[in-house]
């Protein structure tokens, strides 16, 4: 169980947003406040939580429509957890479909919330890829040998690639910068276009349509991150 997990809460109500902030925090997790969808996704440019706490009824963007637009990002997926004070089994149906993981009805207690996070993350957690290789689909990738291997066989690599995959494998679902891949790769000079190049090859031996990549996602502004899966 991540106790030390990162949580972001999203809500209009500050005091609210107070009180969960310092519970949450006495419970061991890591906690980033939002008070709207607007700053939520601002914060989400440089954090990656762990889960989001995030409440439906806010001013412009509703927790609805955020959640709707983090499904859609897969390079953004993030647990959700919805709050409403509408709880009704409609309202409900809404939240799953908007793609949140769980709803919880206010008023709330909030040793619920708790249990409700620490179930969500265990739910949530990648599943541990075997000693040395990562699951990338029907393909596995071993990192020690720098080897992708299909039930056809070896994939060949070029050096270029193999560097570039290696390097994002060893940090599964976080992003590296263009600069980090560049030092991975020996071409601290390279242009952002030489490395943009070498991930689309990438992508081609990796993805089953590179245009709508599932596993090496572009991270705009930021760079790429490797989320590896079956």
């Amino acid at each position: 169980m991540a106790e030390d997990a990162h949580i972001l809460v999203v809500d209009d109500d500050a005091r609210l947003r107070g009180l969960l902030s310092r519970y949450l925090g006495e419970h061991g997790f890591r906690v980033t406040v939002a008070e709207n969808a607007a700053e939520a996704r601002e914060k989400l440019g440089f954090l990656r939580p762990d889960l989001m706490v995030l409440d439906i009824m806010m001013p412009g963007e509703s927790g609805l429509e955020l959640a709707e637009s983090l499904q859609r990002d897969r390079a953004q997926e993030v647990p959700v957890l919805l709050l409403s004070a509408r709880g009704g089994p409609d309202d409900r149906v809404a939240g799953f479909e908007a793609g949140a993981d769980d709803y919880l009805p206010k008023p709330f207690d909030p040793r619920e919330l708790v249990l409700r996070i620490r179930a969500l993350l265990r739910r949530t957690a990648p599943a541990e890829p075997p000693a040395g290789k990562l699951p990338l689909g029907q393909a596995s990738f071993d990192i020690d040998r720098a080897e992708l291997t299909t039930e056809d066989g070896t994939v060949r690599l070029t050096g270029g690639e193999a560097a570039l995959l290696t390097a994002l494998a060893r940090k599964p679902n976080e992003v590296l910068s263009r600069e980090e891949i560049a030092a991975a790769l020996g071409m601290e000079d390279a242009s952002e276009r030489a490395i943009d190049v070498q991930v689309t090859r990438l992508r081609r031996k990796i993805e089953a349509d590179p245009r709508e990549p599932r596993f090496l996602h572009t991270v705009r502004g930021r760079g790429y991150v490797l989320k590896p899966g079956l």
